[in-house]
């Protein structure tokens, strides 16, 4: 079984769509099957890896309202062979309102991507910027939570609160829910600040806190202007290199072995 990881924060612009396509795309470049989920209205991560968010016709807003079957909206990204996306448009606005009065309403997203976790090694789901009911149903469907700090002055601010609402989903919705790791981004080795940011996280996390570290760099910033992921915009760059040792960390971790491809007899099957 696959396993699902949110990527969240509460606060933007703190490289969470970045590291949900990257990391995604990196998975998938070691041969592992890899869904990326867009659970965030602006759809960065669906124009991320090629799509145009006007062109689509479902989206995870549809699974979660209208009770659409997830494998219908899954579409290939056509970039990496291992690599799906379920993409998201802005009707996800609405969606919060909508669900409001549905019975089971955090639940909603997971009931549409548990099934899925059959097919593929892992699931990434960048969240939106906020603790709203969107987020509660990514941390519900999740089984861990990759939490991106960038390495700036207020790095910490809000990180308490968004720990104190994972609690608060372990407790009351999601028991499985552990925090794979703290990722720290955006970080400029001629800053002393960025150095103190690290520091700090380091000591305050320990062991959440993961080794690798995402920097400041041109070629991640550019990567989503041409609607892909930096490793294939230029696979030798300090952003392609950190977000596949990143992947290579989370492997490690979770001892997960890739899937050996079906062949067709295996389909006939």
């Amino acid at each position: 079984m696959g396993k699902i990881i949110a990527v969240a924060n509460q606060k933007g612009g703190v490289g969470k769509t970045t590291t949900s396509i990257n990391l995604a795309a990196s998975l998938a470049a070691l041969d592992y099957r890899t869904l990326l989920v867009d659970a965030d209205p602006q759809a960065n991560a669906t124009s991320g890896v090629g799509y145009d968010p006007k062109d689509i016709q479902n989206s995870i807003y549809e699974c979660m309202v209208d009770g659409i079957n997830a494998q219908d909206i899954i579409l290939p990204t056509n970039i990496l062979p291992h690599l799906d996306l379920m993409p998201s448009h802005i009707d996800l606005v609405g969606a919060e309102v909508e669900m409001i009065n549905l019975p089971n309403r955090e639940e909603k997203m997971k009931e549409a991507l548990r099934p899925l976790a059959e097919q593929y090694d892992f699931i990434i789901i960048d969240c939106s910027p906020s603790l709203g009911l969107i987020t509660v149903n990514a941390l519900t469907a999740a089984h861990s939570v990759i939490i991106p700090v960038q390495c700036e002055y207020f790095a910490l601010e809000g990180l308490g609160k968004l720990l104190n609402t994972i609690k608060i989903i372990q407790s009351r919705l999601n028991t499985e829910l552990e925090i794979e790791g703290i990722l720290l981004t955006m970080y400029d080795v001629r800053l002393r600040l960025s150095n103190q940011v690290v520091e700090e996280v380091r000591m305050h996390f320990q062991q959440l806190a993961f080794d690798t570290i995402i920097p400041r760099n041109v070629k991640l910033s550019e990567s989503p202007s041409f609607g892909i992921p930096v490793i294939l915009h230029d696979a030798e760059s300090k952003g392609s290199i950190s977000y596949l040792n990143l992947a290579r960390e989370i492997v490690e971790k979770n001892s997960v072995e890739a899937r050996p491809e079906e062949t067709a007899e295996d389909e006939r099957i």
